[in-house]
């Protein structure tokens, strides 16, 4: 899950080990059943029999009107930093499989490893699994790049795969400074045209895709793939909504799960409402966090505890509604606060200059978090969308669950949601309604998620992850039969491949050996000390807009 929005639809150091790594763990053991082979150079082999022309039986499709589509052949070019790219086929609607086709965007990242493709997906959703495989250098560790080749894909809906629109170019100006707590009747008419508009230009502006854009449509494009890539059975990386697109595909094809790793676990039993609350005090936990380390800074303008602290990032959310700093003549709004703290919590990194921007507000300069809300908004210089990743996040979450609040209720929500999160739970609340216009519905129904008959699943879940808290991640352990839980204590969503060796063993010990992890392994990120605060860099010449 990513990307706050007032209408979105919610749902990126050294280390210490604890607990150790244990082998051939977890509540079922199929080590030996996963175990690689050994090629001639020592390192391990592909254990699912797969080859560079796809055996027939790997392309059996579940019905033969599918045929068609698995037994395709990619064709690969060269594309994007020399990276292999190609289009994959699939029904838009699997229950008519001779009608209107659509094409997926795929890229490979070789590897010389032998362990065959690792299919990979960032979540949103709507965020582009073409552009994370490009960046797999960045984001997957090196034992991983070594030893699988790493494969990309837009889901359908996204980026190149048949993107969706829910809004014009013209209207996007207006459209993203929205109040995301509307708190009088002439905005709260505002904010629910804009629910209105975006449900209407999805069915208007997208021909037909909005309304087959689900998770379980997803869940068998995969297959498709898998059975593309010529892999009797898949190996899967999955974060943040990427856990439930994984947990989806392992229960339509547990025979075909092969290696999961699903990071930052989403709870697929909750729906919207409970999604949002989960994710409003996910969020407050994270930002108390984010002050207790601040207030330890040399030069932080939150005060001496965390109470205070948190108690001045809420002023400086009210002041952009009464009195916004104007940085290069422009407002900064409730929502530019909102979004340039919000973001600034997925990922510790970005802690530094959030603190020195906070900092510098205090004094009456709004630059800095004018340009990190900029850095985060998905419209570029020209006032253009970066992407369609917004639109695709509102038609794929409304399409799962369009359960929604009328406005006149969200006053009722308010104070639930303000228990949860004293700081951020009355737009949360206002995201209840994000829904509420949508019409289309979902050509399948999704079913209950137990993925029974799967190899194991590995979840990894971090203790103070604000986008998808780690309750989440103990649950989805939970319901799926095979899973087997990995827990970070630590900040920032997501745990694989930011500062915990335990995580990262378990992870790629899994990957490349089999080597089931202890279900419930404990792990730790490395102490970060608080020294200066941070200076922001690389800053895009042009200002913010």
């Amino acid at each position: 899950m990513s990307r706050p929005h007032p209408v979105a639809v919610f749902v990126v150091l050294a280390a210490l080990v604890v607990g150790g790594f244990a082998f051939a763990g977890g509540r079922i053991d199929r080590t030996a059943q996963l175990g690689p082979g050994i090629g001639k150079d020592g390192r391990p082999t592909n254990p699912f029999g797969a080859s560079e022309i796809p055996d027939a039986s790997v392309r059996v499709p579940p019905e033969p009107a599918l045929e068609r589509f698995y037994t395709q052949a990619l064709e690969w070019d060269v594309c994007q930093k020399g990276y292999d790219c190609t289009s994959l086929k699939v029904p838009l609607d699997y229950a008519k499989p001779k009608g209107r086709v659509i094409e997926l965007s795929v890229l490979r990242v070789p590897s010389s490893g032998q362990l065959g493709p690792l299919v990979v997906n960032p979540g949103g959703p709507g965020v582009s699994g073409v552009e994370f495989a490009a960046s797999a250098r960045q984001v997957l560790g090196k034992p991983v790049l070594r030893n699988f080749e790493i494969i990309g894909f837009d889901p359908r809906g996204t980026a190149g795969s048949a993107p969706v629109t829910c809004v014009r170019e013209k209207d996007l100006a207006d459209f993203y400074p929205a109040d995301p707590d509307p708190d009088d009747p002439a905005e709260v008419a505002s904010f629910t045209r804009w629910t209105e508009r975006m449900a209407s230009g999805c069915a208007e502006l997208s021909g037909g895709v909005a309304g087959h854009v689900t998770t379980v449509e997803a869940a068998r494009d995969m297959d498709v793939l898998r059975a593309a890539l010529g892999q009797e059975r898949m190996n899967y990386y999955g974060a943040s909504y990427g856990t439930k697109l994984g947990a989806m595909y392992a229960e339509l094809f547990p025979e075909k799960v092969g290696r999961f790793i699903l990071d930052g676990g989403l709870d697929v039993t909750l729906a919207h409402e409970e999604l949002l609350l989960g994710q409003a005090a996910g969020f407050e936990t994270a930002l108390r966090a984010f002050v207790d380390y601040c207030i330890k800074l040399d030069d932080c303008a939150l005060g001496d505890s965390v109470d205070a602290g948190v108690q001045r990032i809420r002023a400086f959310l009210d002041q952009g509604e009464t009195s916004p700093l104007r940085p290069y003549g422009i407002p900064l709004t409730r929502v530019h606060v909102f979004n340039a703290i919000t973001h600034s919590l997925y990922l510790r990194q970005f802690w530094p200059p959030l603190a020195e921007a906070l900092t510098e507000a205090a004094d009456g300069n709004g630059e800095d978090l004018l340009w990190l809300s900029a850095n985060f908004e998905p419209l570029d210089n020209a006032k253009k969308p970066a992407d369609n990743s917004d639109a695709a996040f509102y038609a794929i979450g409304c399409l799962d669950d369009p359960s929604a609040v009328e406005p006149a209720d969200v006053p009722a929500l308010v104070p639930r949601f303000e228990e949860a999160s004293p700081t951020f739970g009355r737009t949360f609340a206002w995201m209840t309604t994000s829904c509420r216009a949508w019409k289309a519905k979902a050509a399948e129904p999704a079913p209950e998620i137990r993925a029974e008959g799967a190899a194991p699943i590995i979840v990894v879940g971090t203790t103070r992850d604000p986008a998808t808290p780690y309750e989440w991640s103990v649950t989805l352990a939970d319901q799926l039969e095979s899973g087997v839980l990995i827990s970070r204590e630590g900040d920032g969503h997501t745990g694989y491949d930011v500062g915990s060796q335990c995580v990262d063993l378990a992870v790629e010990n899994y990957l490349i050996w089999g080597e089931v992890p202890q279900d419930g392994l404990e792990c730790q990120s490395g102490k970060v000390e608080p020294g200066k605060i941070g200076k922001i860099k690389d800053r895009d010449k042009n200002k913010p807009r």
